[in-house]
């Protein structure tokens, strides 16, 4: 059993995996949200808005995660004040951020003639150069997300589901959805920096996608989600090291996996439970 448990007998690789078990906890608690729905483009195009700020951040000298809220923030701006123009629809708002944003960023890269900014380490993180003080920021970070979750959690169900209903009922769907988008830049900034602004997705969608056909309930999801994310942690880690691959990319790739697996074993599932189509009898 050494090939299971050797990697992880190293202290960074340690690091790495409770790096991304918060990560996955974090990502299960909004992702849920952004999958019921149906915001994974928003969720993707708000992963690559980080990038200005992170850039400027790191071209400046800055705090990397000051610049990713920075950005985050700017990004929760411009989707909330387009989607309030009648006539642009949300999606067009929402892919025009993601394209000036993501433009921008890398017209902020091309300008480091030092090359003082790692693009690559941006865009797809170094989950095995997590540190101590990234794991107290991730510990932070999943407490206010469980906390903004638990409040909001009414406010969040009736948004999800029925938004003339979370009108009716007084619990203010603008705010509610200003909120919900708060809660997703806070998990995309924590995460960015573990998994990169092009992975973070990874764990953000796949597992409660995955945890859908088979929990009872929103709390379910979220609770399945994020095993089904420690999982894919594990094992992209334990893949890494073996085969000596990029380890958040093998951690993003495994998640989706067990995306295909879980909906692979529900469809078989509800093809051994259908019931027999009768066949006609000549009277």
């Amino acid at each position: 059993m050494d090939w299971l448990t050797a990697p992880f007998e190293v202290t960074f690789v340690q690091r790495a995996l409770w790096g991304g078990i918060l990560v996955s906890a974090i990502c299960a608690l909004a992702g849920t949200w952004v999958v019921l729905r149906g915001m994974a483009f928003l969720g993707d195009a708000m992963s690559h808005g980080l990038l200005p700020g992170v850039a400027l951040a790191a071209l400046l000298g800055g705090n990397l995660l000051l610049g990713a809220v920075a950005s985050a923030a700017v990004m929760a701006a411009g989707v909330t004040a387009l989607g309030r123009t009648p006539r642009l629809s949300q999606d067009t708002g929402i892919g025009l951020l993601f394209v000036g944003m993501l433009s921008l960023g890398v017209i902020i890269v091309s300008r480091s003639q030092s090359f003082a900014v790692d693009l690559t380490g941006i865009l797809f993180g170094d989950v095995l150069a997590v540190r101590e003080q990234d794991l107290l920021v991730l510990g932070g970070a999943l407490l206010v997300a469980l906390l903004v979750s638990v409040l909001g959690h009414r406010a969040f169900l009736a948004l999800a589901f029925d938004p003339r209903k979370a009108h009716t009922l007084g619990l203010r769907p603008r705010l509610a959805h200003a909120v919900l988008l708060a809660l997703l830049g806070l998990a995309i900034v924590a995460s960015f920096h573990i998994v990169g602004t092009l992975l973070v997705l990874g764990l953000f969608i796949a597992p409660p996608a995955a945890a859908l056909p088979w929990a009872r309930g929103v709390r379910g999801v979220m609770a399945l989600a994020a095993l089904l994310g420690v999982t894919a942690t594990f094992g992209g880690l334990l893949l890494s090291w073996h085969l000596s691959t990029a380890a958040g990319a093998t951690v993003s790739a495994v998640a989706v996996a067990l995306f295909f697996l879980s909906h692979t074993a529900s469809g078989l599932r509800h093809l051994r439970t259908r019931p027999a189509t009768p066949h006609p009898t000549a009277d």
